[in-house]
């Protein structure tokens, strides 16, 4: 007797990136390959909420056309959420929505697109086929622009981050530098990583042997020292005129105080951050006394789908399309992972994690990738970074010179439970 085919799920969590939509189109495009054992996709409207409030989205509505736009379009094409589910004894309520809605819409198939507390709801979801007796495979699809999910070379979304904050910091650079005799000569830019300076360590990547620029790196994984910081600036704009520093938002002070802590917090309950750079900017004016200006890289970073990292990009849909093909294998409570096989040539392949390692663990910056001095990066830090930017992967140019992202349709499905209240 033929196995029941069953609907699939997929959403969307966390911050979006300029290539999480690629992954959709490796689970979607999949996943229709394989009708005889998949029969639709759902996705859920805003991530997990999706699912628990039963707001789903029929995306075999959706043309070819329209699911294969979505490789070259940026951000959540289904929307994405901030929401952590609590454990099942802390809120069994949930859980047991979550089995109603897949039960009621014959879902078998749980793909869950994100970092590392998606990692951690994917991983609980994963649970619920033994503890309430309703089988779910449950697969983790990696994302996350902070690079800091373990097991995994890398994650989707980084190195297209990285290359954007690379080439800004090379241009602010050149910038600074037709400016200083005269007019400032410090600039500041601050991006993300709460707790791992990856993309902050992307931003030295401008400079290189065959031009050196002066760049200040402020890593997490280093304690901020204001008096050697200052003492780094000073001998570069007195050696060449002028200096641009790179602050991750999540530096901070020996005492464990972020220097852009608002007091407030997100959904997840982390410390709501964003100001580094006009800390970091005023501490340099009123110190050193020179004229500096400052930006902040925020959505600007993730969002930037034209000058993606064609590597990135093939490695977002690689590991939507391993997804559907593990979990068509059996497997359950895993993640898809980038495997290094070298770095010059660079090649990589496909590997497999079990999520119970990787819910909740962060992967910092090791040691050997900073600087002894703290400010920058190593060689070994520049050979791991480096393949994972190159290659362009343009998105299709409409006749106002504008990207021609998609957007979809979203058609939503028919509920059939009560009302859920978050």
């Amino acid at each position: 007797m033929a196995a029941k085919k069953m609907n699939a799920f997929y959403a969307q969590s966390g911050g979006v990136t300029a290539v999480i939509n690629a992954s959709a189109c490796g689970v979607i495009e999949t996943a229709r390959k394989h009708k005889d054992k998949i029969g639709k996709v759902y996705a859920g409207r805003n991530g997990i909420i999706g699912a628990l409030t039963e707001d789903l989205i029929d995306t075999s509505k959706e043309s070819a056309a329209a699911i294969a736009a979505l490789r070259y379009t940026p951000s959540g094409a289904f929307g994405s959420c901030r929401y952590k589910l609590k454990s099942l004894e802390a809120n069994q309520r949930e859980y047991e929505r979550l089995i109603e809605v897949f039960k009621a819409h014959n879902i078998g198939y749980f793909f869950y697109n994100g970092g590392g507390d998606s990692a951690d709801t994917c991983y609980k979801v994963s649970q619920l086929s033994e503890k309430m007796g309703y089988p779910v495979q449950a697969i983790h699809v990696p994302k996350t622009v902070d690079n800091d999910l373990p097991i995994t070379d890398n994650c989707p979304g980084f190195g297209s981050v990285a290359k954007y904050i690379a080439v800004s910091t090379l241009e602010a650079t050149y910038d600074v530098r037709s400016m200083c005799a005269t007019s400032t000569k410090v600039f500041v830019l601050e991006v993300m990583g709460r707790h791992a300076g990856w993309i902050a360590a992307a931003g030295a990547m401008a400079s290189s042997k065959d031009q050196e620029l002066p760049i200040v790196v402020l890593f997490p994984e280093v304690l901020f020292d204001q008096k050697k910081f200052l003492a780094k600036v000073d001998s570069l704009v007195k050696k060449f005129g002028y200096c641009t520093v790179v602050v991750s938002e999540g530096c901070h002070w020996p005492d464990g105080k972020f220097l852009a802590e608002q007091g407030t917090r997100d959904a997840f309950g982390h410390a709501q951050l964003g100001g580094a750079a006009p800390v970091v900017a005023n501490m340099i004016k009123e110190n050193l006394g020179y004229k500096f200006h400052w930006g902040v890289a925020d959505y600007l970073q993730r969002a930037a789908r034209h000058i993606a990292s064609k590597a990135d990009v093939d490695q977002a849909y690689a590991m939507g399309k391993a997804a559907v093909e593990f979990a068509l294998k059996g497997h359950n409570s895993v993640m898809p992972t980038v495997e290094r096989v070298s770095s010059k040539p660079y090649r990589w392949k496909v590997g497999m994690a079990p999520l119970s390692k990787v819910a909740n663990v962060e992967k910092m910056m090791p040691k050997n990738f900073i600087t002894s001095d703290g400010f920058g990066i190593t060689d070994k830090c520049r050979e791991y970074l480096a393949p994972l930017m190159k290659g362009e992967d343009y998105p299709p140019y409409g006749p106002d010179g504008l990207p021609k992202y998609v957007t979809l349709k979203n058609v939503a499905v028919a509920k059939k439970l009560p009302e859920f209240k978050l």
